[in-house]
């Protein structure tokens, strides 16, 4: 699909005026996308303003969620703690920014140091959410089943040298753990087509992308054209995880037909609830019609 820069940028505007995003309440998953999305901006347009902007969200981030080892979810006060995933797409976000300034690659690395001894156990599995201070799991909480892959794909792209170790982890779990891994979330199916195209002659790749797509064309709903919630949940649908399967076909080079329904379907549905003017929609809508940074040149990694 060729990105609606238009669109885009209608859609930034818009919501800056309704001070959507990036006002208002810090939250690290949006902003690691949003970040990606203005450095991609700034990659293809010129425009300093992008780069300006996205150093700003950034600066934002860590003044707000920052603490001592990690960054906390969110500024809400029902988003304390921190997850791996979301430091994980963090850490791509500071990569992205890093390639135009090489700082903000070292302050990814940093991060990595801080948080990978508190979430990974050794061939074990990578904690899902621990405590703010990263002292112990959160309660409740087991290992995330996707997060070996976020960690590995990540520490590879910022520094495949300096973080061997910790990408030796990562690669353990990975190999235990691919096999036998079948994903039924939305969302999540995006996610690992995504990881799967950075990398997609290792095994568990070409595994995980055959099963995530077959999958996938269960969850394709008739003629509305939107994928739903999980297999045996037709009915339920949100926008945000779709524009992230969006992403993950993207990345797949695979539908782009339906990439293209699921646009359409969204830009006018609207759920009646707080997602219709959450930022989470608008900026992964912004991804979904223009991946930029997210996606690699066709063959895998860049050299």
């Amino acid at each position: 699909m060729q990105p609606n820069f238009a669109k885009v940028i209608a859609k930034l505007d818009w919501m800056r005026r309704q001070r959507i995003w990036p006002q208002g309440l810090r939250y690290l998953w949006t902003d690691a996308f949003g970040v990606v999305l203005l450095v991609s901006l700034y990659n293809q347009l010129g425009d300093a303003q992008y780069l300006a902007q996205a150093e700003q969200v950034v600066g934002d981030v860590q003044r707000v969620l920052g603490r001592p080892r990690g960054i906390r979810i969110g500024q809400a006060p029902d988003r304390d703690g921190q997850y791996f995933h979301y430091l994980a797409m963090w850490l791509y976000a500071l990569g992205r920014l890093g390639k135009v300034k090489p700082a903000y690659r070292r302050q990814a690395v940093d991060l990595v140091r801080q948080i990978h001894p508190a979430f990974v156990q050794p061939g074990q599995g990578v904690i899902w959410k621990m405590q703010e201070d990263l002292s112990a799991p959160y309660p409740g909480y087991g290992w995330g089943a996707l997060d070996p892959f976020h960690g590995y794909v990540v520490y590879r792209l910022l520094d495949a040298r300096q973080l061997r170790s910790e990408i030796a982890d990562m690669a353990l779990l990975v190999e235990k753990t691919y096999r036998d891994l079948e994903i039924t979330q939305d969302l999540g199916l995006g996610m690992m087509l995504w990881f799967t195209h950075f990398f997609p002659d290792e095994p568990w790749a070409a595994v995980q992308r055959e099963r995530a797509l077959a999958t996938l064309d269960q969850m394709w709903i008739e003629p509305a054209g939107y994928f739903c919630r999980e297999p045996l949940f037709p009915e339920v649908k949100f926008a945000f995880t779709n524009y992230g399967i969006s992403l993950g076909l993207q990345a797949a080079g695979a539908h782009p037909e339906r990439v293209a329904r699921l646009n359409a379907f969204f830009e006018a549905y609207r759920s009646g609830d707080e997602y219709d003017v959450d930022a989470i929609t608008h900026v992964m809508a912004c991804t979904s019609y223009f991946p930029g940074e997210f996606t690699m040149p066709a063959g895998g990694r860049e050299s």
